[in-house]
Parts: structure tokens; sequence; C-alpha cells
């Protein structure tokens, strides 16, 4: 396993020195407290509004997307094999990954939890899927996130540094050079730091997200994933969560998705903490429309019914960059 340097956390601006230059400037002093962060943004209402010159992401999604089955679930009690047969159901890995491939696989390691809290992607389906695009001639896989708590704390209590180092995957760590600023035309994100350096070196994407609890937008799977890879303050999102989650979906167009729902965090997430919030639900999802997935999920690996709470789910479907209506979808499901 190869790892990028990680920059020491760039120093933050104290209250005291806040209000002074507020006070200096003439500025209002309109910050709201949540979680204890200040909820501010100069110049702007909505934190990555305005008109700034940066990059946008290519399309991953492979040219015969449209001819794969919208959605592939699988079920089963071995991760790893559930893994393997969504993906097969899909036309096999061949379909997505082929011989000299640079694959970067996203997987959420937002907190320094361990994988029995389901918090974190499960370290056995990074796993099966690097294993995957090894065995169709990847060149190399890199993993990257840029996680809430401590980058190295995170990916060793997850797991995922143990795989890396067993299967010789590259990790790349969130040090300030690897971002650039995103330029997109999106309902929120206009333009804000992204965790750019994996993209650029990649020719295939691949995310790997848990299904689970989210205190804030209700339900943390496929989509949300992407989350973690903005830079900055991106706390000041959450008060506009449902509308920041739905960029992403205009953001990023990644090559394949896996959503798994083996065990999921019912409860009490997105960070968990004890195993009683836990539900073997032994399903995975998989597909290239995020916005499909998801709906799928919530559904039938969260069991929930109340629509009108995912609002993300109805804002990306309305701008037409997904389909929420699973139901109309060509879908094929196993069992192993």
């Amino acid at each position: 396993m190869s790892k990028e340097p990680i920059d020491p956390e760039p120093s933050r601006m104290n209250r005291r020195e806040f209000i002074r230059q507020a006070a200096l400037t003439g500025t209002a002093l309109t910050a709201a407290v949540a979680g204890g962060l200040f909820l501010y943004e100069p110049k702007h209402f909505v934190p990555g509004f305005g008109e700034k010159e940066g990059v946008s992401l290519p399309s991953f999604r492979p040219e015969q997307a449209k001819v794969l089955p919208d959605l592939a679930v699988a079920h089963g009690t071995s991760r790893e094999a559930v893994i393997r047969a969504a993906i097969d159901t899909l036309g096999g890995i061949q379909r997505f990954v082929q011989k000299g491939d640079i694959v970067m696989v996203k997987p959420n390691v937002a907190f320094d939890r361990p994988p029995a809290l389901c918090a974190t992607t499960h370290p056995d389906a990074l796993a099966a899927v690097a294993k995957l695009c090894l065995e169709a001639g990847a060149k190399k896989v890199i993993v990257a996130d840029n996680p809430i708590n401590s980058p190295t704390s995170c990916f060793l209590k997850s797991g995922l540094e143990a795989v890396a180092n067993d299967l010789g995957l590259t990790m790349q760590y969130p040090e300030s050079t690897a971002f650039t600023d995103l330029s997109m035309n999106g309902e929120i994100l206009r333009h804000w730091p992204l965790f750019n350096k994996p993209f650029q070196q990649a020719t295939k994407v691949i995310g790997v997200s848990p299904a689970k609890d989210h205190n804030l937008c209700h339900a943390s799977l496929s989509m949300k994933n992407w989350y973690g890879m903005l830079g900055g303050r991106r706390n000041q999102f959450h008060q506009h969560i449902h509308s920041i989650i739905s960029d992403f979906a205009m953001m990023i167009q990644p090559t394949l998705l896996v959503l798994d729902g083996m065990n999921v965090l019912m409860k009490n997430g997105p960070t968990g903490g004890r195993l009683s919030d836990v539900a073997e639900v032994n399903t995975v999802v998989a597909g290239t429309d995020m916005v499909a997935i998801d709906s799928y999920a919530y559904t039938n690996v969260l069991g929930r019914s109340n629509w009108e709470e995912l609002g993300y789910i109805h804002k990306a479907h309305e701008r037409g960059l997904g389909n929420k209506n699973w139901q109309e979808l060509k879908l094929k499901e196993v069992r192993v």
C-alpha cells in the first residue's frame, strides 16, 4: 500500500479574531452555531454560490450503461459473495473495468468507528470491489475519502487501511494540495474546494457506501457518499442538506455504485455507537443511477415509507438527474 502525506490541519480563525474582523469591515455577525461551529461564509448568503472559475468532473459512466439493468439487487449472508453476485447481475465487472484502468474507489470513511458499528464502509465491501477490479486487470486501485475525523484514525479503525495493505491498494489522503475549486451550476454547489487529485488520476470511479440512518437527511445512501469529496467548512451546507445532496447527482457520474445493506445502522446515524442500532438486512444494491439506488434502498433496505422526508431524492428526480420510481425500472434480483 502506498500513502500520500497528510498536511497538518490548517489553523482556524478564533472567535475573538472573527468578531474583531467583522467589526472592522462592518460586516454583520450572522453566524449561527450548529454543533459548535459557525455557519458563515463571507459575501454569499448560501455557501458555494458566486462566480469563480474551477474544474468540472468528466463523466465516468460506462457507455453501455443504458443497456444494463437499471438496478441489481442481491441477497445472501456473505458480503463478498453478495457483492460479486450483484455486479455479475449487471453484466460482470468487465463491463465497467478493463485492463489498464486506474480505478478510484470512494468509500464512506467519515468517522473513526470500528466496522461492527456500520457507520463506515465495511472492509469486506472494499475488499470485494477491489479484488474484482484487480481481477479485471486494473493497473491501480486508489482509495480516497476526506473524513470528518482524523483521516489516519478513520482508515485505521474502519479496517480499510488493513485491506489496502493486504491488496496493495493506494490510499490517497486529503492533503491540502489535493484540492481544486469545483465549478458547476448546482442548486447549492457553484464553487467549492473538491478533493480532485484522485479524480485526475482515475479512468473509472466506483462508489462503495454503507446504507444507514442519518439525523439530518434521514438516510445516507449512495448519493450522500460523495459529500466526502468536498473540502472546506462543509458543515455550512447542513442547513441546505437536501439541496446539496441532490447536487452530487450532477457533480459526479460514477462508473458503478455499490450500496452495502448487509448490516445496516437503522438509527442514531450517521455515527452510530451501539450494536443494538444495527440490523441484518443481507442485501446489496448495485447500478449506475444513484437516485434509483437510493430510492429502492430507502424502502427495501432501511424499511421506510415516509417519502416526504427524503427531500434530496425528489429534488434530484425533478432535475432529471435520475429516476426515483424504481418500480418502473429494469430490476434484476438474485439470491446467493
